[in-house]
């Protein structure tokens, strides 16, 4: 079979290696689809993961048929269209430094259990929408970790895939208000199209003035006013205007959630927050919340579709991973098998 290998810094080949075998409690995948990553396009630039490694299978964003099941697997039969966490399979992270990737003919998932490392999801959801849900899940993840109610607040720096998903993680929590901020008009669009009830464009405008515009004001401990009404930051962006603006006065018991990467450091006059006691937390990947979002996906499909912008055939593999590296290029490339 074909599967896409890193072998060097900028060196991505389509190499022909075995399609692995079935054991007792397996089952085959045959892939119909897998997203790119943004942080795909970095490990190929430095070669591979972790950095420098000698051969990465990549791909970890799979969707695809059962074309074979062990004898000893229960819940799971052929034919059956099904997600898989990659981080949750017995042989390490798929596409992430593990023996194997989905951007490959055929995906072995080994101890598979329905629930824990596969789900199947609907007839009715296309491959390239059911890929969604490893980034959805991230985003989902990110945005439980703020612990959202009704009656807040919210803004979301960064309308890419994973902005989007914690634009609708927060409208399933019911949150009241959620704006989005990006530098792109046609994700800005994208973003009102899936239920944002305002957006920001973080080139043209002053955000925090915008916000009060927006949240009202908020004060801090010291009851200084003209702060941000916003509740909850969700930082899907990973650029210092981000966090320049969130710290700049966040209001009393404001919380921001960072899953964005950030790849430089950043000073932070912590003395400067105490007044506003804001809580930070970070999120990693998706332990409990990768087939929580199957149903999401289900129910709102078409939402779900406009998130994607490229669909790009195996056999392009290459030209995926170049758009999906060039900031502004495009949203969200999924490749597809057939």
């Amino acid at each position: 079979m074909k599967s896409v290998i890193v072998t060097g810094p900028g060196k991505l080949e389509i190499a022909e290696v075995p399609i692995p075998q079935v054991g007792p409690r397996d089952v085959l995948v045959k892939m119909k689809a897998c997203g790119i990553c943004g942080a795909d396009p970095h490990a190929l630039a430095e070669g591979g993961i972790p950095a420098g490694a000698s051969a990465t299978p990549m791909g970890h964003e799979p969707a695809g048929e059962i074309v074979e099941v062990g004898a000893e697997t229960s819940g799971l039969r052929p034919g059956d269209r099904v997600v898989i966490d990659p981080t949750l399979v017995t042989d390490s992270i798929t596409g992430g430094g593990g023996p194997q990737g989905a951007l490959s003919e055929y995906l072995l998932v080994r101890e598979a259990a329905p629930g824990v490392n596969v789900a199947v999801f609907p007839e009715h959801v296309p491959w390239h929408v059911a890929a969604l849900a490893e980034p959805l899940a991230v985003a989902r993840r990110s945005v439980d970790r703020t612990h959202p109610r009704p009656e807040h607040k919210a803004v979301v720096f960064g309308a890419g895939p994973v902005g989007l998903g914690a634009l609708l993680a927060l409208k399933h929590h019911g949150v009241s208000h959620v704006v989005v901020a990006d530098v792109q008009p046609n994700r800005l669009d994208k973003a009102l199209a899936l239920g944002a009830d305002a957006v920001i464009n973080s080139a043209e405008q002053d955000v925090r003035a915008r916000l009060v515009e927006l949240h009202g004001e908020g004060t801090d401990a010291f009851g200084r006013t003209g702060l941000p009404g916003t509740d909850l930051y969700l930082d899907a962006a990973g650029v210092p205007d981000v966090l320049r603006t969130v710290f700049a006065g966040p209001k009393l018991g404001a919380v921001l959630g960072i899953v964005a990467i950030h790849r430089d450091p950043f000073p932070v006059d912590f003395q400067m927050l105490i007044p506003s006691e804001l809580t930070i937390v970070h999120s990693m990947g998706h332990p409990t919340e990768m087939f929580s979002v199957i149903d999401d996906i289900a129910a709102n499909t078409d939402a779900c579709s406009a998130i994607v912008s490229d669909l790009i055939p195996f056999s392009e593999v290459e030209r995926a991973f170049d758009l999906a590296g060039r900031p502004g290029a495009t949203d969200k490339v999924v490749v597809t098998f057939e």
